[in-house]
């Protein structure tokens, strides 16, 4: 049995990871990570890919390292400081193949790999005696067999389960395709339309527009708007985050609106505005404002219709509407119900503030511990993001050494 399983082998999963080893009494050989991709950070590398993103919009100090000028060392030891981008009043960030250098980096020194089983979990159960939990697995490798996993703890790093938002009106139009699911950049096209307001469709809009290999068309129902990070920088802070969030209950409403108002959804910085600005004077790219009525495919193109009247129609249309909510996704809506866990408004965790356990309905010891997008109503605005994965991790290192030592002392 394993002491504790991450469910997940992104940012979140492998952060945790290390501190797990680091800052716990767990050994090697306690620890997993369960995850459908043949390697540690896999899905977001490939959605980097199908955005073209080229920065990070985090700073230097964010990423998966543990320690926090990990990243800046490794850029001055390989000549690589051009590589750390200024920003405006605001600290460095790095590019992306320095980010992912480093993480590779990290994960090669560490040995993670090692720790990785490439699998994806199906349905997680009590074990019969109560003493901890069963994965129920399903291998990756197209074999599909199946593997039981017991474990005492497990923390879900899930993400937001490659589900995204598709607006109804794409439904059924086969040239309309998610930037996040299958969409590859490389492939020619005359014209695309690229449908969002945040930073993915404008990352997008911009790098495939400086290519002037094709006429491209941003399509907002919004006029674009500007922030530099996700959230203000105070919610990286657990003070902050206990007075303004923790003092309502958990998994209420009002936790859900504090995060929801928190978070710049929906923006750009402000040096890619004005990249796309720029690309949009000089080269083949058009912004569009206005909501989408309805979709259809003529002679061999996509033809959006306005609310406003407009029309547009191009090749192919790419949507960069965001993920669905991680508190809908059916995975977590059957562990929710196997297990007996708590939930809260709109389906979100009700968690233990202090260790991110997510609460059993009974009251119960609970042994499911949480990070990323379903902890937000405990981390605050941050907790998708790599400063959320840190956060979580202060808790949950404490919890698990402590939950260890309880569990080993029984045995």
């Amino acid at each position: 049995m394993f002491e504790c399983v991450i469910v997940g082998g992104g940012i979140h999963g492998t952060y945790v990871c290390q501190r797990l080893l680091e800052d716990t009494t767990l050994e090697r050989e306690d620890l997993l990570i369960v995850d459908p991709h043949g390697r540690l950070l896999e899905s977001f590398r490939r959605k980097a890919d199908a955005c073209e993103m080229d920065e990070l919009r985090s700073t230097f100090v964010h990423h998966i390292g543990t320690e926090p000028f990990g990243l800046e060392s490794f850029a001055e030891s390989r000549c690589r400081t051009d590589e750390l981008l200024p920003t405006p009043g605001y600290p460095q960030r790095p590019t992306l193949s320095l980010f992912l250098d480093y993480a590779d980096y990290v994960i090669e020194g560490t040995g993670l790999e090692r720790l990785h089983r490439q699998a994806s979990v199906d349905a997680i159960r009590r074990t019969e005696r109560g003493d901890g939990l069963v994965l129920e697995t399903t291998a990756a490798d197209g074999a599909g067999s199946s593997e039981a996993i017991r474990t005492r703890n497990c923390v879900l790093a899930i993400g937001h389960g490659d589900r995204y938002r598709q607006p109804a009106w794409a439904d059924g139009v086969d040239p309309i395709i998610h930037v996040w699911d299958g969409f590859d950049p490389e492939t020619p096209a005359e014209e695309t339309i690229i449908v969002g307001g945040g930073i993915t469709a404008a990352q997008l809009a911009t790098c495939l527009a400086e290519r002037e290999r094709e006429a491209v068309t941003l399509c907002s129902h919004h006029e674009l708007e500007t922030a530099t990070s996700e959230a203000d920088p105070r919610w990286i802070n657990w003070n902050h985050i206990e007075s303004q969030l923790h003092r309502h209950p958990p998994g209420s409403k009002a936790r859900s609106d504090i995060v929801r108002e928190a978070r710049n959804d929906a923006t750009v910085p402000q040096t890619l505005l004005e990249r796309l600005e720029s690309a949009a004077d000089d080269g083949p790219l058009s912004v569009r404002y206005g909501d989408v009525r309805s979709a259809r495919e003529v002679d061999g193109q996509v033809r959006l219709l306005l609310e406003n009247g407009g029309c547009l129609s191009a090749d192919r249309v790419v949507l960069a509407t965001g993920f669905a909510p991680v508190a809908d996704h059916p995975f977590v809506d059957r562990l929710a119900s196997e297990l007996g866990l708590e939930r809260g408004y709109r389906g979100m965790p009700v968690l233990d503030d202090e260790t991110l356990a997510w609460s059993r309905a009974d009251g119960g010891e609970s042994s499911v511990f949480v990070t990323g997008a379903l902890a937000a109503g405990t981390v605050g605005p941050f907790a998708g993001n790599i400063a959320g994965a840190r956060r979580a991790a202060d808790r949950l290192t404490g919890a698990i050494t402590t939950t260890d030592r309880l569990l080993l002392a029984a045995d």
